[in-house]
């Protein structure tokens, strides 16, 4: 049986969910409010500010700004070459014990949480979730959508409130958020690989600069993501030249992402000391050896 003492929630835990969207800072907003639903806006990226009723609060990733109904804000760009990203969600119909209905009040009374280690890597989590049910739109979006939202508030109130709970080691948020970053960049690669790809393509769908993701891409593989992604296209390579013996060099090349089947060889050679052709010739050797 659930505690009372702790249940911060009235038994009507229901929100209604308006959007939730991810955002490059590139822009100032207009100073402004929202009279019909909470906003809550969370920092995936970047450092930035935020003007918010009178006052400026420095934010950092895995921060968040709450602005309740009426609550006049707007963000402040303070470097156009690296913007801050931010996700947002709007929100209403909600009620917490000990808070006005339809507000989410911090303990010192503003409106800037700093969580701890353990709960930003938590919200930065059901965050990117929620942006990945946006894209998928899938069946039920919005009831996955509304049960994300649902737990970020709980984690939110489990900050704010303070009840007994056990210590725990932390973790680094930042070494987290760059791993997970690096491995959506990953993957990307793998999937995409035979099209055109370039740093600026990859900065653009991440919602990141260049410089920074190659930054934390080598820092997390040791490599650069181009470097990454010739070595995903040269092993693709090989492994259609090791179980195919129809197909032109050229072909191949094309099949694994270059139109240029000159380079394409050159860079063969350069990774296995072997041209393409050459090392169809020596699998087809081995075989007839075996």
């Amino acid at each position: 049986m659930c505690d009372s003492q702790y249940d911060l929630t009235y038994d009507d835990f229901n929100p209604t969910i308006l959007f939730a969207s991810k955002l490059k800072m590139v822009v100032e907003d207009k100073y402004h409010s929202h009279n019909d639903f909470t906003e809550l806006t969370i920092i995936l990226s970047g450092k930035g500010r935020y003007f918010v009723e009178e006052k400026v609060y420095d934010v950092e990733p895995g921060d968040i700004i709450v602005c309740n109904p009426g609550v006049h804000h707007k963000n402040i760009v303070t470097s156009p070459s690296e913007p801050t990203v931010e996700f947002f969600t709007g929100f209403y119909d909600y009620h917490f014990k000990n808070m006005p209905p339809e507000t989410i009040q911090l303990k010192d009374g503003g409106y800037h949480l700093r969580l701890s280690a353990d709960a930003r890597r938590e919200v930065m989590k059901q965050c990117y979730e929620m942006l990945a049910e946006n894209e998928a739109r899938q069946i039920g979006k919005y009831f996955m959508l509304k049960a994300r939202l649902m737990q970020v508030l709980l984690l939110m109130m489990r900050e704010i409130v303070e009840t007994p709970r056990p210590k725990q080691k932390s973790c680094n948020f930042e070494s987290y958020n760059k791993s997970y970053a690096v491995k959506k960049i990953i993957n990307y690669l793998n999937e995409n690989y035979e099209h055109k790809i370039s740093l600026d393509q990859i900065a653009h769908n991440m919602y990141l600069s260049p410089v920074y993701i190659s930054k934390i891409f080598k820092e997390e593989t040791g490599e650069s993501p181009i470097n990454y992604l010739i070595k995903i296209r040269l092993e693709k390579a090989r492994d259609i030249l090791e179980h195919s013996e129809d197909g032109s060099i050229k072909n191949i090349a094309t099949e694994v992402g270059y139109d240029d089947v000159y380079h394409f060889s050159k860079l063969f050679k350069k990774y296995y000391g072997i041209s393409p052709q050459n090392y169809r010739k020596s699998v087809k050797g081995t075989r007839e050896n075996a």
